[in-house]
């Protein structure tokens, strides 16, 4: 931890890290997506965990960092500075979007260029609030409530969270809030055990199922989170950065289990990755020791990359999934340049987007709402 800010909490510099990790798996989790033959054999097949163990983080360091403020915070100033955190790139992440949907030429979106200008328009402004398109929206075609920027399904149901947490949970006592966390875990492993797909994927389009496994993946990694950081009494323990990103790594990367046949087998091992492993690796994060400097810079530098590359990536990877498409049966081999170097355009892209953009435009939106 570090606790070189007057006035403020310790800050769990791990925490940071690991984010940053994640983020760059779901990145490569999203170049190798196209290249495999279904859902069973993506090289990282279980990259979108890593949306799981966001929620998870996210509710950890949101108790962590208001639970005991409530006192001098309404609900209006503890969801502005939400915003100002969140919806700045929000915005810069649909507006990208926006301006390269017409030059995603893909065999995939054959009918993209007739979308009518207004249409992208409204589109992309609906998409600033976050708030989901209905299918007759779905101008690229993917069934998805943000056809703009695909990953915004994700920070929709992260307001859920905070709303759901600022209205009113926030004020259950830790017996109350463990069994709503207990409860949310069942509903998590009935989900995972009986998924016709053997997976939690899911969330991103608007309709009752799809809703249903985003609320199912929010509510027991974010509210076990805020559990976690009320009841977790963190020790001192070496080597925890990494030992608790190579446990990111193993979760992230791990093969599909359990095959076409046994599909239960594989929303087993997601369920547990869920509820056991992931508060697991949050409480080893929040207990390391940052031994030097340069592993602070790396976790700081990760912690700040983390977010602008997840809400920007996938503006590249439409590209990439369009040349995909363009080459069927383009094996590993043949891609990884190109995949590489979408990868290498995704951290510069994040790394302008937070210096140049997200930055500057937080810190001016803190000086005129405070």
């Amino acid at each position: 931890m570090n606790n070189n800010q007057l006035g403020t909490r310790p800050h769990y510099q791990l925490l940071d890290g690991l984010r940053g990790v994640a983020a760059i798996i779901v990145v490569c989790f999203h170049l190798a997506e196209p290249l495999a033959s279904s859902h069973l054999d993506n090289l990282v097949n279980h990259g979108y965990l890593a949306v799981d163990f966001f929620f998870l983080l996210s509710g950890f360091v949101i108790g962590y960092a208001y639970d005991g403020r409530w006192d001098n915070l309404t609900i209006g100033g503890f969801l502005r500075r939400r915003l100002v955190r969140l919806q700045p790139l929000v915005i810069l992440g649909m507006t990208l979007g926006a301006i390269g949907f017409y030059f995603t030429d893909s065999t995939l979106w054959p009918l993209i260029h007739t979308v009518p200008v207004w249409k992208l328009i409204l589109v992309m402004l609906i998409g600033y609030t976050l708030l989901p398109l209905p299918l007759s929206m779905d101008i690229r075609g993917w069934q998805e409530m943000h056809p703009l920027n695909s990953v915004g399904w994700s920070l929709f149901f992260e307001y859920i969270a905070n709303l759901f947490y600022a209205l009113g949970l926030r004020k259950l006592s830790n017996k109350a809030l463990a069994g709503f966390v207990v409860l949310a875990g069942a509903v998590l492993v009935h989900f995972a055990l009986t998924s016709p797909n053997g997976d939690v994927a899911g969330g991103w389009t608007l309709n009752a199922e799809h809703m249903r496994i985003g609320l199912i993946r929010t509510l027991f990694p974010f509210f076990a989170g805020l559990l976690l950081s009320r009841v977790a009494r963190p020790a001192s323990i070496n080597y925890a950065f990494v030992w608790s990103s190579l446990l990111v790594a193993a979760v992230l990367l791990m093969p599909r289990l359990g095959g076409a046949e046994r599909l239960w087998v594989n929303g087993l091992y997601e369920a547990f990755c869920i509820i056991v492993v992931f508060p697991l690796i949050v409480y080893i994060g929040a207990s390391g020791v940052v031994p030097t400097q340069r592993e602070a810079k790396l976790c700081q530098f990760l912690g700040n990359l983390s977010y602008p590359l997840y809400m920007t990536h996938y503006v590249l990877v439409y590209f990439y999934v369009a040349w995909i498409s363009n080459h069927k049966g383009i094996t590993i081999a043949q891609a990884w340049p190109y995949a590489l170097l979408t990868f290498s355009g995704a951290i510069v892209l994040a790394y302008a987007s937070l210096k140049l953009y997200d930055e500057p435009v937080r810190a001016w939106l803190r000086k005129k709402l405070n």
